[in-house]
């Protein structure tokens, strides 16, 4: 008991100093998607569905076996049976020579018959009753019915991992081009502060105007705005990225990649790309529910079948008289038989049912077919936007370097007196807007990347 004590107390030491030591989480996208995949409600809930279903399967596998009951019943009889018995019947058994003698039998005719009361007060019936399967078609069926709802259910699981993915990805990477737009325009900011702080020195020294101080602050007032909506969408970003991995909200979280990072990989994968639909999802389930229709269908014909069950009963019976609580008189019985049942007429409903099943595989051909034809022309719009991104990325990281040299060159003309505060606040302008499209080019292409992958279902993490 000493030990085990003074282990928790370490651990919960050691989770204490590991909580002060790192209040921010990093996280990568793998990390990011690792964890959604496991602690993701969504994801926790196809689980318990797909344990759902193998219990469903289990039942009806469970129908292939004997069913055995225990039963028992207790009958108080107000007013026993009266049977009559003719004397026809009774010549029948044995009577007929004594009725013949003396004209007694035509007496016994023409006065009224005497009834016979039948049973007992109490009748107690009680044991075991058995019956089981041999042959029913249908049952056979349903059981490949159900393994292929097993198969529906696994690719929904798959097809919800895929979308979590899909949807990790775009917030991770609207997460890292919030942060890169928040560090361009503080840049920017910066640098405007510094231009301001210029001019007011300037003024104090008379060699500005107020004019100018003015301007240089409205500059930089101009652009605080922007910087409060990029930390906003940061932080709501980080809300829908935690929510996502089901993580606490309390739970301080920061990206451990940068887009730029993600620029050296991104092109070898896009290159390297199956653009084959072997693996989309909707497909997948699309061929899952044709095959439960034709299982389906094959269940309704087999609905016209024969069927043969078994059945066994062991009983005791008693019957008495008074009370019921005594006398008791308990003698066995037992019985074994076969049950065939041919279905002849039902007024044609296993018929039309069957037709229906017929004509719901029909339509999932044509439905495949319009779907195949949609997911070629979402992977075409992907791929263009892909080649459409690599284009702007390149277009726009020569842009960057363009107007990092023009944004050198006009500070120092602006240093010796050569250049305007106008001329120096557009070049840094514009050296701040081709950062931004830079930036907003390489988020597009990964998330036309990511896209891609959920149409072509082909993601290592949902396989």
């Amino acid at each position: 008991m000493f030990k085990r004590n003074l282990l928790m107390t370490m651990l919960l030491a050691a989770v204490a100093l590991g909580s002060q030591a790192q209040d921010v989480m990093t996280l990568s996208l793998d990390d990011c998607i690792k964890i959604a995949l496991n602690d993701n409600p969504s994801i926790k809930i196809n689980e318990m569905e797909l344990e759902r279903v193998d219990y469903a399967k289990k039942e009806v596998l469970g129908k292939l076996f004997p069913e055995i009951s225990f039963s028992g019943q207790y009958t108080r009889n107000i007013a026993l049976q009266t049977i009559y018995i003719d004397a026809g019947a009774m010549g029948a058994l044995g009577g007929g020579a004594a009725g013949g003698e003396g004209g007694e039998g035509a007496a016994a005719a023409d006065t009224k018959p005497k009834g016979m009361k039948m049973g007992r007060e109490n009748t107690y019936t009680t044991g075991f009753s058995a019956t089981v399967p041999i042959v029913v078609p249908a049952l056979w069926k349903t059981i490949k019915l159900s393994d292929n709802e097993i198969l529906q259910n696994l690719e929904t699981s798959r097809a919800n991992k895929l979308a979590l993915v899909n949807k990790v990805k775009n917030a991770y990477y609207a997460l890292l081009l919030a942060q890169d737009t928040k560090r361009v325009i503080e840049h920017n900011h910066s640098t405007a502060q510094n231009h301001a702080a210029i001019y007011q020195k300037k003024f104090e020294l008379g060699t500005a105007s107020e004019f100018d101080v003015l301007r240089a602050n409205v500059a930089v007032t101009n652009l605080e705005p922007s910087i409060l909506d990029a930390d906003n969408s940061i932080k709501k970003l980080k809300l829908q990225l935690k929510v996502l991995m089901g993580m606490d909200a309390a739970i301080e979280i920061a990206p451990k990649e940068t887009l730029d990072e993600f620029k050296s990989t991104m092109y070898e994968h896009a290159l390297n790309a199956d653009t084959s639909l072997v693996f989309n999802t909707d497909l997948k389930t699309l061929d899952l529910k044709t095959d439960h229709l034709n299982k389906a269908l094959d269940v309704q014909k087999a609905s016209w079948y024969p069927t043969l069950t078994g059945s066994a009963n062991y009983m005791w019976n008693s019957m008495s008289n008074g009370s019921p609580f005594k006398n008791f008189m308990w003698n066995p019985m037992s019985s074994v038989g076969l049950t065939l049942a041919i279905p002849l007429f039902q007024g044609g409903q296993r018929y039309f049912k069957q037709k229906q099943a017929e004509i719901a595989v029909r339509e999932m051909k044509w439905r495949r077919e319009d779907l195949e034809r949609s997911l070629h022309t979402q992977v075409q719009v992907q791929i263009d936007n892909l080649n459409k991104s690599i284009k702007q990325i390149e277009s726009n990281n020569a842009g960057v370097k363009q107007a990092i040299k023009a944004s050198e060159i006009k500070n120092q003309s602006f240093k010796i007196g050569a250049a305007s505060f106008i001329e120096l606040r557009d070049t840094d302008d514009a050296l701040m807007n081709a950062q931004l499209s830079y930036y907003q080019a390489i988020y597009n292409y990964l998330v036309a990347d990511s896209d891609l992958e959920f149409v072509l279902g082909n993601s290592n993490y949902a396989n």
